[in-house]
C-alpha cells in the first residue's frame, strides 16, 4: 500500500477552504498547526526539527505548543523535508501522542519535544505504522469527524482524507466504504467521498462531547501525577 505518497499529496484538498481538524482514536479534535519546514537544530544535536500547535477544536483556548524532533533514522527514508513529503507522517505522529497521553494541553504553555523516530515507520515493509485499528474504531474516528468539522461549521466532510487512513492503516477506499455503512444508517448524507452530518447524527451530540470531556479529563490525570 503506497500510504506515504497519497497522504503527502492531498492532504489540504479538502474543498472547503477551512482549516481540517484531526480527530485523535480517543476522541479529541485538533487544529493542527506546522511551521513548514523542517531546519537543522541549533543545539548542535544530530536532528531536523518542525515547530507545530496542537489547538482543541473545542473552542476552550486550549494548546500544546511542540517541537517535532526528527530523527536522523527517519530522515534517510523521506525523499525530502518539505511539507509535502512529511505533513501526513507528522500530523499522525502528533495525534499519536496524544493518544499516548504525551502532550498536555493548557492556556499557554512551553515548547515540548515530540520525537518523530523510527517507532512510526515499518522498516521490514518500508511503510509508515501508527497501529493497525479495528472497523469499529475506524467508524467511530469518521462520526467524530463528521461532528466536529460540522460543529467547526464546514458543510461538507473527507471521508477518504489520505492522512486519516495511514493514522489507522487503512485505505482512503476503504474508509469510504465505511462511510457507506454510516450514510445506510443516515447519520451521515454522502456525495462521492464528502459527507454532510444528518439531524440523527447531531442528535449523538453529547456523546461526543462527553468523549472529548472524558479523554482530557485521563490526559490531565497522568500529567498532574507526573508533576507530583
Amino acid at each position: 500500500m503506497s500510504n506515504m505518497t497519497n497522504a503527502q499529496t492531498n492532504s489540504h484538498n479538502n474543498g472547503s477552504g477551512v482549516a481540517s481538524i484531526y480527530v485523535t482514536l480517543t476522541g479529541i479534535p485538533l487544529h493542527i498547526n506546522i511551521d513548514w519546514p523542517f531546519h537543522r537544530s541549533t543545539s548542535g544535536a544530530d536532528f531536523y526539527v518542525v515547530h507545530a500547535d496542537l489547538k482543541l477544536a473545542d473552542g476552550s483556548g486550549l494548546h500544546a505548543p511542540v517541537a517535532v524532533n526528527l530523527s536522523s533514522t527517519v530522515k534517510e527514508v523521506l525523499p525530502s523535508l518539505e511539507k509535502e513529503a512529511t505533513e501526513g507522517p507528522v500530523i499522525n505522529a502528533l495525534r499519536k501522542e496524544v493518544d499516548r497521553k504525551q502532550v498536555e494541553f493548557l492556556k499557554s504553555g512551553k515548547l515540548v519535544p515530540v520525537h518523530f523516530s523510527s517507532r512510526h515507520y515499518d522498516f521490514r515493509r518500508n511503510r509508515w505504522a501508527f497501529g493497525a485499528k479495528s472497523e469499529d474504531e475506524i467508524t467511530q474516528l469518521l462520526l467524530r469527524k463528521a461532528y466536529w468539522q460540522t460543529k467547526g461549521n464546514q458543510d461538507k466532510v473527507w471521508m477518504a482524507d489520505p492522512i486519516d487512513a495511514l493514522y489507522v492503516d487503512a485505505t482512503p477506499q476503504h474508509l469510504l466504504e465505511l462511510a457507506k455503512g454510516l450514510s445506510t444508517k443516515k447519520l451521515i448524507h454522502l456525495n462521492g467521498e464528502w459527507a454532510t452530518a444528518t439531524e440523527q447524527m447531531l442528535k449523538h451530540a453529547a456523546g461526543f462531547e462527553e468523549d472529548l470531556k472524558q479523554a482530557l479529563a485521563e490526559l490531565e490525570k497522568k500529567h498532574a501525577f507526573e508533576r507530583g
